[in-house]
């Protein structure tokens, strides 16, 4: 039976994979593993739930606080807000636990559950195996009953706690004119909030979820759109946000697209340039662009890999003690301030050093030169086999020495999806995409077989 977390929590088709029986049981499991440390005769554990704009999530939250309520165990309820305003607040509010409600940028149909420690970082393996056991001896565990049982607290404001968080790292945003697409997603309404606060004057953009529209054809997925009107209202800055609101897109005053990858480098100098890049280092994946290896080794900014997820960059934080990381992507974390990749406050870091240094978008973009970069996927029924073929192996081994020292390729298993993602890297955009469909092709001759 394969492993029911993945590489960001549990995610499936609401109704059908992610059942409200399946939030139920994760509800009562994680229950009983993270509320079991508080000490007999203390208050009840608390566990903070949140959730994303989709319409099953009402659903999911009430079989999960139904779940974690019949252990025992008191429910802060929080609505609406971004992922990592949920890791925020589970730090904020003392409890033991955290749980998120999305599925990030997923389709609507889509969602997810992920845990948070009581500390905000996302569980390791070994706890989510620990969750995922005690689902299958649930029926075998002792039920309190009476006064013992948890409820549902009152948390007043909870959006309030974020923004101050959020405006509390931030620097005076007058002069800028920003247009802030929403994704029709948790930052709907606490994202133009903020930045208002702060001076900014905002355009935004699909802020109004209806329950089926978040992420469709907009946010941090989808920029072409907010470069659309980035140049229609002759703003200062884009910013694109995902369903969850933990990872940024930006668009600088030309249209240009900004990923993940330009605003950790954006930032990385900065904060090197004033002394706070702790160890000097930066932890990227194995999905960053080689113009951003090439920009930091220049400045003598040594740079960490991992594989693809926010989860291990947060881990490669730990270990080597640095204090900024993140993914092309978008997912940016600010260890020193946050647990987790977190969207807002990523563009009010990026926007500080707009402000700080006096410059345009592109101007610092330019820090770094993009390499070409070709992404394919292809839906696949089995991926291990396809990732242990000799077949998709050799074609593999063949691109790689065709391009040498010129290029890169990297082929892996979607972690959250039934995908190959096959992407290469090098001087020409146009080779790439032949080089690309050989290995295609070799997928899709295994996949057949």
């Amino acid at each position: 039976m394969a492993r029911l977390f993945g590489t960001d929590g549990i995610r499936g088709i609401a109704n059908k994979e992610l059942t409200p029986q399946m939030a139920f049981n994760l509800g009562q499991a994680g229950a009983y593993i993270l509320g079991k440390n508080r000490a007999k005769g203390q208050e009840k554990p608390k566990i903070v739930i949140g959730k994303d704009t989709r319409i099953s999530g009402d659903m999911l939250e009430a079989a999960l606080t139904a779940g974690i309520c019949s252990m025992g165990v008191d429910v802060f309820k929080v609505g609406v807000l971004p992922t990592p305003g949920i890791a925020y607040l589970t730090r904020n509010l003392g409890a033991e636990a955290g749980v998120v409600i999305s599925a990030s940028h997923n389709p609507y149909e889509d969602n997810g559950i992920k845990f948070f420690s009581g500390s905000g970082f996302k569980l390791p393996d070994e706890l989510e195996d620990e969750i995922e056991n005690t689902i299958k001896i649930l029926d075998t565990l002792p039920l309190p009953c009476g006064s013992e049982l948890g409820q549902v607290l009152t948390v007043e404001n909870p959006e309030n706690r974020y923004c101050e968080f959020l405006i509390e790292h931030a620097v005076n945003l007058s002069g800028l004119k920003v247009v802030l697409d929403c994704a029709n997603g948790a930052a709907s309404v606490i994202g133009p909030r903020v930045f208002r606060e702060l001076g900014a004057e905002v355009i935004a953009l699909y802020n109004q979820p209806n329950g089926t529209n978040i992420n469709v054809q907009c946010g941090s997925t989808h920029p072409e759109s907010l470069a659309h009107k980035v140049l229609e209202h002759k703003a200062d800055v884009g910013l694109a946000l995902d369903g969850d609101a933990d990872r940024i897109i930006a668009v600088d005053e030309t249209g240009g697209i900004i990923d993940g990858d330009f605003i950790m480098a954006i930032c990385a100098l900065a904060l090197k340039e004033k002394g706070k890049l702790k160890n000097n280092a930066l932890a990227v994946t194995v999905m960053s662009n080689m113009g951003l290896h090439k920009a930091l080794k220049k400045a003598g900014i040594e740079i960490f890999e991992t594989k693809v997820g926010d989860r291990y960059v947060l881990e490669k934080l730990l270990e080597t003690k640095a204090v900024l990381g993140g993914e092309q992507s978008g997912h940016i974390i600010f260890l020193e301030h946050n647990t987790t990749g977190d969207g807002l406050f990523s563009a009010l870091q990026l926007l500080s050093v707009l402000q700080e240094k006096k410059e345009k978008l592109s101007v610092l973009a330019s820090q770094m030169q993009r390499y070409p970069q070709v992404l394919v996927n292809c839906k696949v029924k089995d991926k291990d086999r396809i990732m242990h073929s000799p077949q998709v192996l050799a074609e593999i081994d063949q691109v790689q020495n065709h391009l040498g020292d010129n290029g890169r390729v990297l082929v892996r298993p979607s972690g959250t999806e039934s995908l190959i993602r096959i992407m290469l890297e090098g001087q020409n955009e146009d080779e790439l995409h032949e080089l690309a469909g050989k290995i295609l092709a070799a997928v899709k001759s295994v996949e057949a077989s």
